[in-house]
C-alpha cells in the first residue's frame, strides 16, 4: 500500500524476488546460447544472430507460459503466493526479451542488408488467407504491441487513473498475446525446424496453462452457492465454519462474490474484490488485526472495510447477523466504509 505513486516501491522481497528473476533468465539464455553453439556451431555471424533470436524467443515464450500460470497456482495453493507478488515485473522483463528478440531478428535482415524484405514478407496480403504460409512475424509483432502496452501500464498509477475493472479488463489482453505467441511459433519455428521438441513443447504449454486454469475454475466452483431467503438474506453457516482470522466466501444471487470474515468472536462481511487490482480478499487472511488481499497486501480493517490511515481504500460492506446459531449475511450491499460487522460472543 502507497499514500503516494513513486516509479518503483523497493523493497527486501521485491529486491530478492527481481534479483532471482534476473538470474534465472541470464542463465537459461546463456546456457541455450552454449549448449546449441557447441552441439551446432555457428558457420557465420547471421548464423549467431540467429541462434540469440532462438534463445531469447524462446525464453520470452517460457516466461508469458510462467506469468499465466502463476494466478491458477497461487489459487490452489498459498505456496505460490510470493511469485504472484511481484508478477508485474516479471511482465516488464518478458516484453524486454521479447523486445530482444524482434530485434535480433531486424538485426539479421540489416546485417544481410535485405531489411526491405520485412516490409515485403508483411504486406504480401494474399498470404494472410493462408494457413501454412501466413505471413508469422505479423503475429510476433502483434504479440509484442500488446505486451508493450500492458508493461507500460503496468503502474499503479494507470491502474488509479483507468480504475481496477478497466485495468484488469485491459490486463486481460496477456491471454490475446499468448496465443498469438503459440501461432507465431507454430506458423513459423515449428515449420522450418522439423525437429519434435517444438510441438511437445507448444503441447505442453497449452495443457498447462490450460489445465491449471481449469482446475483452479472447478475448485473456484466449490464457492459457497447460497439461496436467498424469503428475506433476502443468506445464510452462511455456524460460525464455527468460518475459520478464524479467515472468511468464507458465498455468492449473492446476482453473482457478486461476498467474503465473510471471523476474528475470534466478530463477524463482518465485505466485497470479495480488493480495491487495488480487484484481488480475491476471501482467500487472505486477517493479519494484525486487518483483512489482508493475498495478492499485494493491501489491508482493510473487519468492522467498515476502511483501509488504516493514512490509506483511504474502501470496500464495500454487507449487513450480517445471527440467527438460529447461523451466520446470515444480507447480499445487498451497504456504501464503502459503512460499519457493519457484528459480536457472535453470547
Amino acid at each position: 500500500m502507497s499514500v503516494g505513486f513513486r516509479a518503483v516501491q523497493w523493497n527486501r522481497d521485491k529486491l530478492i524476488y527481481d534479483a532471482i528473476l534476473l538470474a534465472v533468465v541470464a542463465a537459461f539464455i546463456v546456457s541455450f546460447i552454449a549448449i546449441e553453439a557447441h552441439l551446432h556451431p555457428p558457420k557465420d555471424g547471421p548464423a549467431w544472430i540467429d541462434l540469440r533470436i532462438r534463445a531469447f524467443g524462446l525464453c520470452a515464450f517460457l516466461m508469458l507460459t510462467a506469468i499465466l500460470s502463476i494466478g491458477p497456482l497461487a489459487r490452489l495453493s498459498p505456496r505460490f503466493l510470493p511469485l504472484l507478488y511481484n508478477r508485474r515485473h516479471f511482465g516488464v522483463l518478458t516484453f524486454v526479451i521479447a523486445a530482444l528478440h524482434a530485434s535480433f531478428m531486424v538485426e539479421w535482415y540489416a546485417v544481410q542488408n535485405t531489411l526491405p524484405n520485412i516490409v515485403t514478407e508483411l504486406t504480401i496480403w494474399t498470404d494472410y488467407g493462408r494457413f501454412i504460409g501466413f505471413p508469422f512475424k505479423a503475429l510476433g509483432l502483434g504479440a509484442l504491441l500488446i505486451l508493450l502496452l500492458l508493461a507500460s501500464t503496468s503502474h499503479d498509477y494507470w491502474l488509479q487513473f483507468l480504475s481496477p475493472p478497466v485495468w484488469k479488463a485491459l490486463h486481460m489482453l496477456v491471454y490475446g498475446a499468448y496465443g498469438l505467441a503459440v501461432m507465431h511459433v507454430a506458423l513459423g519455428a515449428m515449420q522450418s525446424n522439423r525437429h519434435p521438441a517444438i510441438p511437445v513443447l507448444l503441447a505442453a504449454s497449452l495443457c498447462l496453462v490450460a489445465g491449471l486454469h481449469l482446475v483452479a475454475g472447478w475448485r473456484e466452483r466449490g464457492c459457497h452457492r447460497r439461496r436467498a431467503g424469503a428475506d433476502g438474506w443468506i445464510a452462511v453457516g455456524p460460525p464455527d465454519s468460518i475459520p478464524d482470522k479467515c472468511a468464507r466466501i458465498v455468492n449473492a444471487p446476482g453473482g457478486e462474490r461476498i467474503a465473510v470474515f471471523r476474528d475470534g468472536d466478530r463477524v463482518g462481511a465485505v466485497t470479495n474484490l480488493c480495491a487495488h487490482q480487484n484481488g480475491p480478499l476471501g482467500e487472505g487472511r486477517i493479519i494484525d488485526g486487518c483483512i489482508t488481499c493475498p495478492w499485494h497486501g493491501y489491508q482493510y480493517r473487519l468492522d467498515d472495510g476502511c483501509a488504516p490511515p493514512p490509506f483511504t481504500e474502501r470496500l464495500a460492506t454487507y449487513r450480517v447477523r445471527i440467527a438460529r446459531g447461523i451466520v446470515e449475511v444480507d447480499p445487498r450491499a451497504l456504501a464503502p466504509g459503512t460499519p457493519a460487522a457484528i459480536s457472535i460472543s453470547s
